[in-house]
């Protein structure tokens, strides 16, 4: 008998929580230390602010569906909304830690001081981690077998330099800390930045300040949750099929023509000054679905970067001023780091990180410490830490084994290199994957990836619900280590549990199964006929 390896799991949030049940399935100890008394990280709302804790808002409604954000054996309660607020999430992810027992490995109000290769690191690969717990100041340490960072990248807030902004006499706040509109009634702010909080930011401010001003040096792309025929735009998008059709078939050319073509149909960028001087894809867009709504009632002005501040105003790159601003909003984001962690075996330099599939220092003698959930995928974070951990327990067990250095830091390069090429050059895009892609990357080398090919010939109707359908986590519990006997009829009813909290009516000949079918054979049909359309007249 061999005792059972320990890992050490830093974080109970959304990561942290998967990272224990994944361990536990492979016969692991996880010791998770949470710094707060609660889990769910950033999802758990509180209307206090703490510095290196993030917050939600107390509006903030999650920006995937819930059949794309939920672990792969675990699917949401049907009677949960499509798009959940953040207090469905975080008691979904109760819902989780209770069906699997999690709670009881959690070490709450323990905040890790340091990780560090233990003395015979080169023959053991363990790992040291001292601790202090803070109800009583004790300081402790202990030796694991490995450990899983699941802090996140939203640790400590991105505060730029403006000229003159020192001497602002008004508010300035960081999205950090804010919670909610109370307070800034019949004020004129200034929101500085775009992306998602700052968007969420804006429309909500707007419905109660004087006036609200959105200061953009690119401008973006604005997405909608809501897609064609109110269906999820995450559904609709995130397929398989659709991956396959970008990576092999479709050039890059006709691909960013038919994604900015289907973002204008819903507003015009350029008529509202929102549009960036860049494609679509090149940019982590911002999901939102009532900021065009506010821009066209006055509510919300749209500005150029900011060139300086005044002790009560501000002046634009394009020489406007504005006078009178109460309040400054800056939603520039974070710059993440391990300060726990040793430069030797993980350093951040503005915001970039060389880790192996988005998870390993590469240059480590053994495999024993991973990162998780240190990514920025176009969708839900959720599904990607969970297979990031599932790969990890088996790499620990010794059952996958990982390329040796001078290929991971080729892999590394060549990641760095094709996001170079594809992305603006932002510190908000240095850690991008594309969900899908990435999914069935983890996947196959930890052995879980679905054969869509063999499973064509084998369950016609799953492999084409898995190809042309909404690429969901069920798919990774198909086949291969841990699959689970619930996933095929979880994925055939994935369009049921989605629509269940809108049948609030009764209606007369609801959309069957063979209609959402028939709409997404009708959505391939057209796409094609588009895409030859479109070949034609580039010829």
């Amino acid at each position: 008998m061999t005792t059972a390896k320990r890992v050490a799991v830093i974080g109970a949030g959304a990561s942290g929580l998967t990272a224990i049940k994944c361990c536990l399935d492979e016969g692991i100890t996880p010791v998770c230390f949470e710094r707060t008394d609660y889990i769910g990280g950033l999802w758990h709302y509180t209307d206090d602010s703490h510095d290196g804790q993030a917050c939600v808002m107390k509006s903030t409604v999650i920006n995937t569906s819930k059949e794309m954000m939920c672990f792969s054996d675990f699917p949401i309660p049907k009677e949960y909304p499509i798009f959940m607020h953040n207090k469905y999430v975080l008691k979904y992810f109760h819902l989780y830690a209770e069906k699997f027992n999690l709670t009881k490995y959690i070490n709450f109000q323990i905040e890790v001081l340091s990780i560090k290769k233990h003395s015979d690191f080169k023959s053991n690969g363990c790992w040291d981690v001292k601790t202090r717990d803070l109800k009583t100041n004790t300081i402790n340490e202990q030796t694991f077998d490995g450990v899983l960072v699941c802090t996140g990248h939203h640790a400590e807030k991105n505060i730029p330099t403006f000229p003159g902004l020192d001497k602002f006499q008004g508010e300035i706040i960081h999205s950090h800390d804010y919670k909610n509109l109370k307070g800034y009634e019949d004020k004129r702010i200034v929101i500085i930045g775009i992306g998602n909080s700052g968007g969420d930011a804006a429309v909500e401010l707007s419905r109660v300040a004087k006036q609200v001003f959105l200061s953009t040096r690119q401008g973006s792309w604005v997405i909608n949750r809501v897609d064609s025929f109110g269906y999820p735009v995450d559904m609709m998008r995130t397929t398989q099929f659709n991956f396959w059709m970008m990576r092999k078939i479709v050039p890059a050319s006709i691909v960013t023509w038919i994604t900015e073509t289907k973002l204008n149909m819903r507003f015009d960028h350029a008529l509202y000054s929102l549009k960036p001087n860049f494609p679509p894809l090149s940019q982590h867009p911002t999901v939102n679905d009532d900021l065009p709504n506010r821009i066209i009632s006055g509510n919300v002005i749209v500005k150029p970067n900011i060139r300086c501040f005044t002790e009560t105003g501000v002046e634009f790159e394009d020489g406007t001023v504005e006078e009178e601003i109460d309040v400054v909003f800056l939603a520039t984001g974070y710059i993440f780091g391990f300060p726990f962690l040793d430069k030797s075996v993980l350093e951040v330099k503005e915001n970039r990180v060389k880790l192996y599939k988005w998870m390993y220092p590469p240059d480590l003698e053994h495999n024993t410490l991973a990162v998780i959930g240190c990514i920025q995928p176009l969708g839900a974070i959720m599904p990607l830490s969970e297979q990031q951990c599932r790969l990890y327990t088996r790499v620990l067990k010794g059952e996958v084994k990982l390329p040796p250095s001078n290929e991971m830091w080729q892999d590394i390069k060549e990641k760095v290199t094709a996001m170079a090429k594809r992305y603006v050059k932002s510190p908000r895009h240095t850690i991008q994957v594309d969900y899908v892609v990435y999914l069935n990357e983890l996947a196959t080398l930890a052995g879980n990836c679905p054969d869509l090919a063999k499973l064509f010939f084998r369950d016609p109707r799953l492999a084409i619900a898995c190809f042309f359908g909404p690429c969901t986590p069920y798919q990774y519990r198909l086949e291969g280590p841990r699959k689970w006997t619930g996933a095929r009829e979880s994925i055939l009813t994935q369009w049921d549990r989605t629509f269940f909290p809108l049948k609030t009516r009764p209606i007369k000949n609801p959309p069957r199964e063979s209609q959402i079918t028939f709409f997404f054979f009708f959505l391939f049909v057209v796409g094609l006929f588009t895409l030859t359309i479109h070949l034609l007249f580039m010829r």
